[in-house]
């Protein structure tokens, strides 16, 4: 009895316990906004900033995406997830560079996005580089 009593005193003294925080994400957007479909990259690509996607690409993204931006990278795989397969030029024919962007800075689905993380120069190299693997 004079435990418990302790007990409420302490807890109530103490106030309430910590939440633990979310485990799960945020929900990250799915949808570009129509003002951002028609941006258009401002950004002439050249080695060196090539360079600095391929690196940022090789971090960031290769682990879902795969090296050869088939979609079929490690993670994607063991989180059963279905990507774009950007070696094949239909995959990406009916988007904007714009929309690209969008979901490179912002994140989709379970993806997060570079916002923050990288300058905008190097995301619309990302750009570039995405396009780049139907060419290949």
């Amino acid at each position: 009895m004079l435990w418990s009593l302790f007990l409420f005193s302490t807890l109530l003294f103490l106030g309430p316990l910590p939440q633990q925080p979310n485990a799960t994400p945020a929900p990250v957007a799915t949808s570009v906004p129509a003002d951002a479909v028609h941006v258009v990259n401002p950004y002439k690509p050249n080695a060196a900033s090539m360079a600095r996607a391929k690196k940022m690409y090789g971090y960031d993204c290769a682990l879902c995406h795969a090296a050869n931006g088939n979609g079929k990278g490690d993670a994607a795989v063991d989180m059963k997830l279905t990507l774009k397969d950007w070696t094949d030029p239909a995959s990406l024919k009916d988007m904007t560079d714009g929309e690209l962007f969008y979901i490179i800075k912002n994140g989709k689905g379970q993806m997060t996005g570079e916002d923050g993380r990288a300058s905008t120069e190097d995301m619309w190299n990302m750009v570039v580089m995405t396009r780049a693997f139907a060419k290949q």
